[in-house]
C-alpha cells in the first residue's frame, strides 16, 4: 500500500521541482547564448564549413559554404548534400568509416561538385563530436577550396616556363606558334591565336597559331581581316578583354568570321597586347574543351600577353631589320649586276668599233698617210680610253665570273654584229657572216612568235605523251588530273617549252618509284596547270632565287653527268629563267611552293634516288608524306564568242 505524502511533504517536492525549472531554463539561456556564439564564430570562419547528423544530414552550414559550393542552409537542412562525384562515393565511404574510427581526420585532398556542376579540388578536414548529456552527435567538415590556388600556381609555373623559353624563339613565326601553342594548352581550348595588327593597312593577321589540325593552322596564317571585322577590333579600339560564351548573339555582326576562318567559334576570349603606350594585336583563345570561359582566364591570358608583349615587338623588330637587310642585299646585288651590265655594255661596242676601225685601216692604207693617219689615230686614243674605263669597271666589280643570264636578250642584239666584225677582220667581206647572223636568230629564237588557240588539256596530255620515251628508263609514275578546260591563246614554242621544262624539272627531282601529279582546273577566268612532285623538295633559303637563273638547289659537287630525265641530273638553271621570262612576256603566272624532305633537311644531304634503296623512307607512302614542289602556271582564257 502506497505511503501518503503529507502536505508539507508535497508542498517541498513542489519547491524542488520550480528550483529544477529555474535551473534547466537557466541552462537553456545559456545554451542558447552558447549556440549563438558558437554560430557566429562559424559563420566568420572564411572556409566552407558543414555540420551533419550521424545519418549524414546537414544540420548547419556557415555562409563561406554556401559561397563556394552554391547550396543554402534553408535548401539544404535536414537533407544530403549530393556534392560527390559518382567515382568517388565508395572512396568518401570509407572515409566516413575512418573519420568515425579515428574521430578526427586532419588532411584529405579530394573533388567535389558545386551546385552549378563545376568540379573543384578540396582539402577536407573532419571531426565527430557527441553531447553526451543530450544523448546527440554528429560531425563537422571543413571543405577549402584549393582550385585556384592549384591553378596559380599551375599559372605561376606557365609564367615561368614562357618567360625562360621567350629568348629561344628570336624568329616571329616560331615565337607567336609558341606563344599560341602555350595558351591553347593552359586554358584547354580547341585553338588559340596570336592576332597582331597592321597599323598602315589597318588589318589583322595571324602570324601565330595553335589548332589540332595543321592545315587549319596553314590556311588561318594566310588570311587576313579589316580591323572592323573582328572583335578584336573593339579590343583595339577600347583596350579592354572581351569574353563571348554564346557566338549565336554576335554571328550577325561578323558574318565571314567562320566561313573564312575554315572552323565554327563556340565562344572566345579577347584581350589586348600592349607594347608600350600602344596595343599592337590581341592574343586570343577559343572554343573551351570543358564550360565556358570565365575571369579566371581573362587573368591568365593577361599575364601572358604582358610577359610575352616585348618579346613580340622585338621579334617584330627583328623580323623587319632581316627584311630590310635582305632588300639591301638584293640591291647590292642589282648594283653589282648594273655594273656588270654596264661591263658588258662598254666591252661589246668598244670590240666592235675597235674591229671596225681595223677593218677601215686596212682598206684606208693605200691613200696617203696625211689624208686619214691623224683621225684614225685620234679615234683609236679614244677607243683605248673607253676600254681602259670598262677596265675599271671590271675591278670594281672584283667577280670575273661569267653572270650573263640577264642580258640574254643584248647577247642577241649584239652577238651578230660582233661575229661579223671578226670574221670580216680575218676572211673579209663573205656570205659567212650572213648564215652566222641566220644561226645566231635561229639559235635565240628572237621572231615575233604569234599567239594561238590552244585547246589546253588536249594539247598537256599531247606533250605528256610525247616525252615518255625520254624517261622510260626512269620508274616514276605520272598520274594525270586534266579537266576540260576554255582554250588559251599564246605562241606554241614558249608553251611547249614551259610545259616540257616542268615535266623534266619534276622527273629529275623525283627518285625511282615516286610519283608526280599533273592537274589541269578551272579557276574562274582562269585556268591553273600545276605540276607536283614528291621528290626531294628545295631547302627554304633557296627558294626565292629559283626563278634567278643560272641557280642550282644543291652544291656543285653533288652533280653528276647523267642525262636529261636521270634524278639529280642538275642543269645550269636556266629553264627556270626562262619561264619566268615567258610568263612576263606572255601574260601567265607563275608560282612554286616546295618542302624539303624531312629525312635530307639541309642542302648538301643527298637521297639514294630510289625509294627501295633508302635507309629512312620504309614505304612509298612515307617519301610521299617527306617533301616535294609544286610549280604552278595561270594562264588567262578568253571565252569563246557564240
Amino acid at each position: 500500500m502506497a505511503r501518503k505524502f503529507t502536505f508539507k511533504e508535497l508542498e517541498q517536492r513542489v519547491e524542488a521541482l520550480e528550483n529544477e525549472v529555474i535551473v534547466l531554463r537557466q541552462n537553456e539561456v545559456s545554451l542558447k547564448e552558447s549556440e549563438r556564439r558558437y554560430r557566429t564564430l562559424l559563420d566568420f570562419v572564411p572556409y566552407p564549413m558543414a555540420v551533419f547528423t550521424l545519418k549524414g544530414l546537414v544540420s548547419y552550414l556557415n555562409p563561406a559554404f554556401t559561397e563556394v559550393f552554391g547550396w543554402t542552409l534553408e535548401e539544404m537542412k535536414d537533407k544530403k548534400i549530393p556534392f560527390v562525384p559518382p567515382e568517388l562515393q565508395s572512396e568518401t565511404s570509407e572515409r566516413i568509416k575512418q573519420l568515425f574510427a579515428e574521430r578526427i581526420v586532419r588532411r584529405y585532398e579530394t573533388k567535389r561538385l558545386t551546385k552549378d556542376g563545376r568540379l573543384i579540388d578540396v582539402i577536407t578536414r573532419g571531426a565527430v563530436f557527441s553531447k553526451s548529456e543530450m544523448g546527440l552527435s554528429g560531425e563537422l567538415v571543413i571543405l577549402r577550396d584549393i582550385a585556384r590556388e592549384k591553378k596559380l600556381a599551375k599559372n605561376n609555373e606557365a609564367m615561368l616556363r614562357i618567360s625562360m623559353a621567350l629568348p629561344e624563339y628570336p624568329d616571329l613565326e616560331n615565337l607567336l606558334d609558341y606563344i599560341s601553342s602555350e595558351v591553347k594548352r593552359l586554358i584547354d581550348t580547341q585553338g588559340a591565336l596570336v592576332i597582331l595588327l597592321d597599323e598602315e593597312k589597318q588589318q589583322f593577321f595571324f602570324p601565330g597559331a595553335a589548332y589540332d589540325d595543321t592545315a587549319t593552322k596553314n590556311r588561318v596564317k594566310e588570311i587576313s581581316f579589316p580591323i572592323d571585322g573582328l572583335a578584336s577590333g573593339n579590343v583595339i579600339k577600347t583596350g579592354e578583354p572581351i569574353i563571348v560564351n554564346d557566338t549565336a548573339k554576335d554571328f550577325d555582326l561578323y558574318p565571314d568570321r567562320d566561313k573564312k576562318f575554315g572552323y565554327h567559334l563556340k565562344n572566345y576570349v579577347l584581350v589586348p597586347l600592349k607594347s608600350n603606350d600602344r596595343i599592337i594585336g590581341v592574343l586570343t583563345a577559343f572554343n573551351k574543351t570543358e564550360g565556358g570561359f570565365e575571369q579566371t582566364d581573362v587573368e591568365l591570358l593577361a599575364m601572358i600577353a604582358g610577359t610575352v608583349a616585348l618579346s613580340i615587338e622585338n621579334a617584330r623588330f627583328s623580323e623587319e631589320l632581316k627584311k630590310a637587310y635582305k632588300e639591301l642585299t638584293s640591291l647590292d646585288r642589282a648594283k653589282n649586276k648594273a655594273i656588270n651590265h654596264l661591263s658588258h655594255e662598254l666591252k661589246t661596242p668598244v670590240s666592235i668599233f675597235s674591229g671596225s676601225l681595223n677593218i677601215l685601216t686596212k682598206k684606208l692604207e693605200h691613200l696617203p698617210d696625211e689624208t686619214w693617219k691623224r683621225t684614225m689615230d685620234r679615234a683609236q686614243r679614244n677607243v683605248d680610253r673607253i676600254r681602259k674605263l670598262q677596265g675599271e669597271v671590271d675591278d670594281i666589280i672584283q667577280e670575273k665570273k661569267d653572270k650573263t643570264h640577264q642580258f640574254l636578250s643584248f647577247m642577241v642584239d649584239q652577238c651578230s654584229d660582233l661575229l661579223e666584225t671578226v670574221i670580216a677582220i680575218e676572211a673579209g667581206e663573205t656570205s659567212i657572216i650572213d648564215c652566222v647572223r641566220n644561226r645566231i636568230e635561229e639559235i635565240f629564237d628572237t621572231k615575233e612568235m604569234i599567239p594561238e588557240k590552244i585547246c589546253f588539256d588536249t594539247y598537256v596530255k599531247e606533250r605528256l605523251e610525247n616525252l615518255k620515251p625520254f624517261f622510260a628508263h626512269r620508274q616514276v609514275e605520272i598520274i594525270s588530273h586534266l579537266n576540260s578546260t576554255l582554250p588559251i591563246y599564246m605562241p606554241i614554242s614558249p608553251l611547249q617549252k614551259v610545259i616540257d621544262g616542268l615535266i623534266k624539272n619534276a622527273i629529275e627531282n623525283t627518285p625511282d618509284h615516286g610519283k608526280i601529279e599533273v592537274k589541269l582546273r578551272k579557276r574562274g577566268g582562269s585556268v591553273d596547270l600545276v605540276v607536283n612532285d614528291y621528290g626531294v623538295g628545295i631547302i627554304k633559303e633557296h627558294q626565292q632565287k629559283i626563278f634567278e637563273g643560272f641557280f642550282t638547289t644543291q652544291e656543285t659537287v653533288n652533280y653528276s653527268s647523267k642525262k636529261s630525265f636521270d634524278f639529280n641530273a642538275g642543269g645550269r638553271g636556266a629553264d627556270l629563267l626562262r619561264m619566268k621570262i615567258f610568263s612576263e612576256r606572255y601574260n601567265f603566272k607563275i608560282h612554286m611552293t616546295s618542302s624539303r624532305c624531312r629525312f635530307i633537311p639541309n642542302k648538301n644531304d643527298i637521297c639514294p634516288g630510289n625509294i627501295n634503296e633508302c635507309v629512312f623512307c620504309t614505304n612509298k607512302e612515307d617519301c610521299y608524306h617527306s617533301g616535294g614542289s609544286a610549280f604552278s602556271l595561270n594562264f588567262p582564257v578568253i571565252p569563246e564568242k557564240g
